[in-house]
Formats: structure tokens, sequence, C-alpha cells
């Protein structure tokens, strides 16, 4: 029996995976990682994160691993969360640094691998993490059909696509894409940047490709912000002088609400109409309870507060 698909429903926050597991090489992780990663999935639960988002590569496997542990400590933790992973990265293999594959073959075995670290039955969403230019969407529909009819993943979304891939890629299949995870933050605007500045000499310099939020929102894909807190350089990281004025702004307000600062950087992404579900990717528990009042500071944030704060990130007045 094929399994019903994955909500599609909108959440708040989501929790990154990547910084579990310990380091990136190639040795085990410890108990120390375990009890380390329980401390923040039990943080995540604590301020009402239920989504869990990871990839094959993060920590070299092990992210998915330590967390498969943590399920094993507390089997009934399994129904509280939901879990999604990515796969098309392949890392230190066949003689390259990095590379991509989102061939058929590819995908079920990177799926499978996941499954058996994880200690699941299936995950809520598969993620393809970055577009392969040699991939054929057809093969990426056949893959997902089967992995789907076998009631190892109840859906399939995208990371870092464009809108024109999202729509090449779902011809060729049978239920809708449901989310798309792209870098976006106060820090890191192209995202925004590229709808601001349509008919501006500005716009030219930008990486971003025209319509891919636009196509989302259109579409009823799930936009998950990758980076959302923008490594902390708003809370306390080190920062550039060009990140002083925002650093400035972001405590200020933070401190007349009563609120923290990583509350306000995520409110201010919560803020936007595209329900913009931001992936919190610290693996500090006090930094994950740091975010628990974005939503509400979202929903009282005005828009003078809005572009206050982008327009101290940007370092100009928008045009």
């Amino acid at each position: 029996m094929v399994a019903p698909a994955a909500s599609v429903e909108p959440v708040t926050l989501i929790y990154g995976c990547m910084g579990l597991g310990g380091s990136w090489d190639d040795a085990s992780f410890t108990d120390a990682d375990v009890d380390h990663a329980e401390r923040a999935v039990h943080a995540a639960l604590d301020i009402g994160i239920t989504w869990f988002d990871h990839a094959d590569i993060y920590t070299n496997g092990k992210a998915e691993q330590v967390f498969g542990e943590v399920l094993r400590r507390d089997p009934a933790l399994r129904d509280r969360v939901k879990i999604q992973t990515k796969c098309g990265i392949r890392l230190g293999e066949n003689g390259l640094r990095a590379y991509y594959d989102l061939s058929r073959a590819a995908i079920l075995e990177r799926v499978d691998a996941s499954l058996r670290r994880l200690g699941v039955d299936s995950v809520d969403v598969l993620l393809l993490h970055r577009p392969d230019p040699l991939m054929d969407p057809a093969e990426v529909a056949d893959a997902y059909g089967e992995l789907r009819a076998a009631g190892k993943v109840r859906a399939l979304g995208v990371s870092n696509m464009s809108a024109a891939q999202m729509a090449l890629l779902q011809r060729h299949l049978d239920e809708p894409l449901v989310a798309n995870q792209l870098e976006m933050s106060l820090h890191r605007r192209d995202w925004l940047e590229a709808g601001v500045l349509v008919n501006h000499p500005e716009g030219s310099g930008l990486s971003f490709p025209e319509g891919t939020i636009e196509y989302c929102r259109a579409n009823d894909v799930r936009i998950q912000a990758w980076g959302s807190l923008a490594q902390g350089i708003y809370s306390g990281a080190r920062r550039s002088q060009a990140d002083d004025a925002a650093y400035e702004l972001v405590n200020a307000i933070a401190a007349e609400k009563g609120t923290t600062a990583e509350a306000i950087v995520l409110g201010w992404l919560l803020r936007h109409p595209a329900r913009i579900e931001p992936v919190v990717g610290t693996a500090n528990p006090d930094r994950i309870r740091a975010c628990a009042d974005a939503e509400a500071q979202a929903a009282a944030m005005t828009n003078v507060e809005w572009y206050a704060l982008y327009t101290a990130a940007r370092g100009k007045a928008v045009p």
C-alpha cells in the first residue's frame, strides 16, 4: 500500500541537522556526538519544531546516523517528528572533490543508505540537493515513482533550483513538487533583490534566477530558507564592518521588544508573504531556543521595521 502524500501545509521553523555528527572527516561518531544531537533535537522540539532536515552528505553521513541513534534512544520520538533528507551530491569519490549525480540508480542507492543510517522505513520528503546538468527528468520521475510505491518517500522536492528547472522536472512528475530549499537570510538577499531590482541596472549583477520565488508561490511549493540565521553575524558572531549597521538595528529592535536577535532575524524572513520556512542550522541548544519568539515577532513587525532592517542590511536605500 502506498503511504499518503506528505502534508504540504507550511510550517514555521525547520531544524537543520547539518551541524550534527561531529567532524566532516571519516572518523566515526562518538557517544558525545549522540548526546549533543539529542540536546539539539530536544531544544528544537521544546520550541515547537517538528520538521528535521538532513542530507546524505552532512558530516559524511554521520548527521543521519546520530539522529537515528537519538530515535533509538527514545522510539516514541519517531511519531513526533517529520524527516526530510537530500541526495544528489557526491563528495570525495572517483578522484573528484565533489560532483552531482541525480541518475535513477544513484537516487535509489542514496535513499536506501539514508534510511539505514536514520533507522527509519521512510522519509516524509526527499529533496534533490543541487541541479545536476546531466539530469534526465524522466529518470528522476522513475526513481521517485519506485521509492513512492515502496513507501520509502512520501513526497519530492528540490533544493537550490530555479523556476525553469522546477517546471522542467514537474512536467515528468505525476505529483507536485512540494518544496524548494534556497539560501535566504537578511544577509544573503539575492532572492529578494531579484524582484526589487527588476528594470534597474543593479539587477544585472544578481545570481538568483528571477521568478523563482513567484513560481513557488503560484504553485504552492514550500519555500525553505537555509542559512536563515546568517551564520550568527547579527547575533554575536564575527562580522564585517559593512554589517555593523544591521547588527546594531537588529539588536536595538530585539532589546526594545524584549526578545532575541535570532527571533528578529527569523521574524524578518517570516514576515514576507511567501510563507518562508527558515531552516535553523545551529547545533547550539541555547541558540535554538533563542528562535522561539520568531513567529510572534513576524506577526508584530511593521512594514517600516521590515524595510528598516532590509535597507540597513543592504547598506543603502531601495531604488
